[in-house]
């Protein structure tokens, strides 16, 4: 089957013949023509197999005909992050080219009054993320009476974002009658629920086994053992394997996914700090302004090697991207399926590693029951040390540091201890319980060791006289003896405490 058995324009199959496409992949044969009829589509497909064109190419001819008003979008489109928002609006560009149509980015990170301004002008689609819309939407600058086609894309992770409330609060705006698309990598008891409410007797089309990884991605799994209990020993020993794994794998591209965006930095600092220059990173605390241009040099290949949270771990398209490196064994098996679908796509091989510890053992075998599939143990040595010094200060330095600091930390803890009213005669007392029992001077020593006892309770004698002005008082009252009472005693007083 080819793109023209399925009913598009002929100037939409020039621009899929000047994009270098031939054949539909399974999930684009099979919606295509159900959205060119109108008809709501329920599609799971893994990552990696073309979901994003399936919607794209059918809405531009849909959309060929009519024109858009002011502040009044004729589709919409709904991204969980603002890199998908922006790769699905470079597809619109791509096969929309012999087409006159308008669209627009609704996103964060982005001047808000610019966006505003190309909105008023009219827009044919509307791609945005749920949190931008709705504040624009609250500000009276959007309407969304004319939406003829809504497309709810990456629902699985809409719903890991927290983002279904505000597109349920979203589709109240939209008018009833409509054709509403939801595409989805896995399929959740939510999502179907989800779906249920808000499509009307969708065609559902699922091309895969839900969660599972294109069979053109080889998998491994390097355990990391020996590294030490601590978590600075840990990590500086997971770098250096990765970067052992980079050295074997010579990738042309890859991205490594750590689990923390504090972690995205530490890694890469250590890449560059290690000669790989070609390194960069991609987190959600940085100005979307730079995310862009990061992505668009990775694609390029100026960037080859991209340190990243989960923000990348979802839709990216990267050309030819040869390897994925799990830095961190993600902590929800389906995540692990999305981040390694960023290699092996559209037919072609990828490899995918992920670097484990013993304490990812639960995460492992989440991932593996969920694929229904073991992964392969990688052969690779990742036991023991290395010699290279990964961070400006050693571990073990940072170790010995730490002991001399709780060192001090005791003897403050001393320090603050009331000290014997004679100070010679006190410091036999400690030494000689620090001293083996073996030796038998101390037993000669015993009786001067007696003379400290007294001031062994010296602290019990320093709340009598802190009190007492409570002892005056009652004195004064003539409920007690200050002379004949110890406060905090009973009545049977041994007579060397009445002496103090």
């Amino acid at each position: 089957m080819s793109f023209s058995d399925l009913g598009l324009s002929d100037e939409l199959l020039k621009a899929i013949s000047d994009a270098g496409y031939t054949d539909p992949t399974p999930i684009q044969a099979q919606a295509i023509p159900q959205v060119l009829m109108g008809r709501d589509i329920l599609g799971c497909a893994q990552t990696g197999t073309g979901k994003t064109a399936s919607f794209t190419l059918p809405m531009i001819d849909i959309l060929a005909s009519g024109r858009a008003k002011a502040r009044m979008p004729r589709s919409l489109i709904l991204e969980p992050t603002r890199e998908l928002a922006a790769q699905v609006a470079d597809n619109f560009e791509i096969y929309g080219k012999y087409h006159k149509l308008n669209h627009a980015l609704l996103i964060g990170g982005e001047n808000m009054s610019e966006q505003i301004k190309r909105l008023e002008k009219g827009v044919d689609v509307l791609i945005a993320t749920p949190g931008r819309l709705m504040d624009v939407f609250d500000r009276g600058h959007l309407l969304l009476r004319d939406v003829k086609i809504l497309v709810i894309d990456e629902a699985d992770r809409m719903l890991d974002m927290g983002f279904i409330p505000d597109v349920e609060k979203i589709v109240s705006k939209l008018p009833q009658m409509r054709t509403t698309l939801l595409f989805s990598a896995t399929m959740p008891p939510e999502i179907k629920r989800l779906a249920d409410r808000f499509l009307i007797n969708p065609k559902e089309i699922t091309v895969s086994k839900p969660a599972t990884a294109a069979e053109t991605i080889a998998q491994g799994l390097v355990m990391v053992t020996g590294a030490g209990r601590d978590q600075a020993s840990i990590a500086k020993r997971k770098r250096e394997v990765l970067r052992k794994l980079i050295e074997r794998e010579q990738p042309k591209n890859a991205i490594i996914f750590c689990n923390r965006k504090r972690d995205v930095d530490v890694v890469y600092k250590s890449l560059e700090r290690h000669g790989y220059n070609t390194a960069a990173r991609l987190h959600g605390d940085m100005v979307q302004s730079v995310r862009m241009e990061t992505l668009a040099k990775f694609k390029s290949g100026d960037v080859t090697l991209l340190v990243c949270s989960d923000v990348a771990a979802r839709g990216l398209d990267i050309p030819l991207m040869s390897h994925v490196f799990n830095f961190d064994v993600p902590t929800h098996a389906d995540d692990y399926v999305h981040r390694i679908g960023r290699t092996g796509r559209a037919g072609h091989k990828g490899v995918a590693i992920s670097i484990a510890v013993p304490s990812d053992g639960k995460y492992v075998d989440a991932i593996e029951k969920l694929m229904g599939r073991p992964i392969e143990r990688d052969a690779m040595s990742s036991t023991g040390g290395s010699g290279s010094s990964d961070d400006a200060t050693s571990v073990p330095e940072k170790e010995e540091r730490g002991e001399r600091g709780r060192g001090r930390g005791r003897d403050r803890g001393r320090s603050r201890k009331p000290a014997p009213a004679d100070a010679k005669a006190a410091e036999p007392a400690p030494d000689a319980a620090a001293e083996p029992a073996a030796n038998a001077e101390p037993a000669q020593d015993a009786p001067k060791a007696e003379a400290p006892a007294p001031a062994a309770e010296e602290p019990a004698a320093k709340p009598s006289r802190a009190r007492k002005s409570r002892s005056d008082q009652r004195n004064d009252a003539g409920t007690m003896d200050d002379k004949d009472v110890v406060f905090g005693q009973s009545d049977q007083v041994p007579a060397f405490l009445k002496n103090f």
